[in-house]
């Protein structure tokens, strides 16, 4: 749920709840004085309403009542004493009562003179059906209710007792504390549930994605948090995850660019190695003085050119491995012809072939004025390095290398196979891969620094092209790659 759908709902609720819970709250406060109600009704008289109430006064005058009675009949003279009767009208003063004494038809004493006038007209006459004054009238028009005790006085005169009691005040005393409690009770409610829903809903996630953060803090990336939900917090979560995915991609990639260097710098230094330790040993052959003879000299010069060109060649690789790494590899592109281009590639190529006893067979199958766009330089590279790939993995004595030109319509592809030892089909899918070597025992005869294939994939798609492999072990390698040709805009086409 979003927060501010959340907000509208915690306000709706706590207004709309408190009323709510209030209004049944005195709805139950109602029924419960109504199943508590005492009988103090007559004939024609409804005091359902005030049951609660009038129970309650009940409670609180009949002591008053009872000692009065007691009196009376011990001796009928003390309701004449003053000074007893305004003892008892303070005692019910506390209790939202005061009494009416009433000789004949006169008031012979009245805790309250101003109500007194107002209700003495009304009050029952002596001798009526209440006996005792066990029960009550309730007087709607002024909510006054009445108790009676008839007596007569020493001089024989009649006496009625009267116990006037302000029934609203009682009702409004009652109700007040039983709903100021109810209400309490409905307020810690309402904010009980409230806390609930806000703590399950916003806290508890916060506190999920709090320690997730930690956790990433801590640099441990597993920790996961998923979630459902279409709010801000599930969009937090989710937000937690992708970032969670992205930083554990970033540091495996760290991680496995780290660990390529670690194996670039070991490759290097070991491939370095074998020619530096061969051109040591030459040196130290002709300072010594073993090559004695023109012939030997000549030989050992060679041998030592041989391994310089070869170190010179691993720098090349690491140098253009360093361009890969950083997306600046430097092209020059021009529109060559792939007849005159593929060519001389094939002339410069065949002479180095030709010095190490193995066959290059060429064939240009494309139409002599196709061209491509390309970088020279770069695309020589991609030959040599597949060429110097074949060569380097020749197994039989008669060693054969073919170059072929194919027509794919819009494209040339360029295949370039050889007689080798072939690559195993499980090596297949990996080879263009950074260090990735079939050789894994490292062979010094056969050892590179693993990136020349890397570098050619790279350089061949930067043309815009694609290249792939097929072999079969102990029969050879074929490499293919294809480049778009260039297609001359209609104007020059008009214009030829």
């Amino acid at each position: 749920m979003k927060f501010k759908t959340r907000l509208l709902v915690t306000s709706i609720f706590i207004i709309v709840a408190p009323l709510l819970l209030t209004a049944i709250a005195f709805m139950g406060i109602g029924i419960y004085m109504v199943n508590s109600e005492q009988d103090f009704s007559l004939p024609g008289k409804n005091y359902t309403s005030f049951a609660y109430t009038l129970e309650n006064y009940n409670q609180m005058t009949e002591e008053v009542l009872i000692e009065v009675k007691e009196q009376l009949a011990k001796d009928s003279s003390l309701v004449e004493d003053l000074v007893y009767l305004e003892e008892i009208n303070d005692d019910l003063m506390n209790k939202s009562s005061y009494i009416i004494v009433r000789k004949n038809k006169e008031i012979f004493y009245a805790g309250n003179i101003d109500a007194a006038e107002k209700i003495f007209l009304k009050l029952p006459e002596y001798g009526s059906d209440i006996p005792n004054g066990e029960r009550g009238y309730y007087y709607h028009d002024m909510k006054k209710l009445v108790r009676q005790l008839d007596f007569v006085f020493f001089d024989g005169s009649e006496g009625s007792f009267f116990i006037i009691t302000k029934v609203s005040t009682l009702i409004s005393r009652t109700m007040l504390i039983d709903m100021v409690l109810a209400f309490i009770l409905i307020l810690i409610f309402t904010s009980m549930v409230m806390t609930q829903w806000i703590q399950k809903g916003v806290f508890v996630p916060v506190n999920q994605l709090n320690t997730a953060m930690q956790n990433i803090a801590e640099g441990n990336l597993e920790y996961r948090l998923s979630s459902d939900g279409k709010g801000e917090i599930g969009e937090l979560y989710r937000n937690y995850e992708d970032m969670r995915l992205r930083l554990k991609e970033s540091l495996d990639e760290k991680f496995e660019h780290e660990k390529q260097n670690r194996e670039l710098i070991s490759n290097i230094s070991h491939d370095l190695k074998t020619p530096i330790t061969a051109v040591k040993g030459y040196v130290e052959g002709i300072m010594d003085g073993v090559a004695d003879t023109p012939e030997k000299m000549d030989k050992y010069i060679k041998t030592i050119y041989n391994k310089a060109n070869d170190m010179d060649r691993l720098i090349n690789e690491l140098t253009i491995y360093s361009g890969i790494d950083n997306n600046r590899i430097p092209y020059n592109f021009h529109r060559i012809n792939v007849a005159d281009y593929f060519g001389d590639c094939v002339e410069e190529v065949g002479l180095d072939l030709e010095s190490k006893n193995i066959q290059l067979n060429y064939e240009d199958l494309v139409s002599p004025e196709t061209q491509i766009i390309a970088d020279p330089e770069q695309l020589k590279r991609v030959i040599n390095n597949i060429i110097s790939n074949s060569v380097k993995y020749l197994d039989k004595a008669n060693g054969i290398i073919d170059i072929r030109i194919l027509d794919e319509v819009d494209s040339i592809r360029v295949e370039i196979e050889d007689n080798g030892k072939g690559i195993a089909a499980k090596d297949l899918p990996n080879i263009f891969e950074r260090f990735y070597r079939t050789d894994a025992s490292r062979n010094s005869s056969q050892g590179g620094s693993g990136i020349g294939l890397s570098i050619v994939k790279k350089i061949i798609e930067d043309h815009g092209g694609y290249i792939w492999a097929t072999s079969k072990e102990a029969e050879g390698t074929c490499m293919h790659f294809v480049i778009r040709k260039y297609q001359a805009p209609e104007q020059e086409e008009v214009e030829a």
